[in-house]
């Protein structure tokens, strides 16, 4: 068993200029680390098959789900069900980071809007 972190893990690059890395990938279960700088945003989706589970870490998360807003603070999390649509802002002065946990893997199940 290897212990998984931002150091030994896949990184990538997502929405702007937003970071990923991949501390557990399969398609059954996928959990990732990310971090989103001072007022960056993803675009609306969803996912057909996958439900996700936010979890944050640091900062403060404003998400937009279907046509209400949620802020979650550290130390809180955020569930979204399959087809429910979706964006995470940070529209704060300091790094959001966060753990999305999705089930199945919801690489390949995004549909934009």
């Amino acid at each position: 068993m290897a212990l998984k972190n931002t150091e030994n893990s896949e990184h990538y690059l997502w929405g702007d200029n937003c970071d990923g890395w991949h501390l557990l990938k399969s398609d059954s279960l996928s959990i990732i680390q990310e971090k989103m700088p001072p007022h960056t945003s993803e675009g609306l989706h969803f996912h057909n098959n996958a439900q996700q589970f936010f979890y944050i870490l640091k900062g403060t998360a404003t998400f937009r789900l279907e046509e209400s807003t949620v802020e979650v603070s550290k130390n809180n999390g955020f569930h979204i069900l399959p087809q429910q649509k979706h964006q995470i802002f940070n529209h704060t002065e300091q790094d959001l980071e966060f753990l999305v946990i999705s089930e199945p893997k919801a690489h390949g199940d995004r549909v934009n809007l």
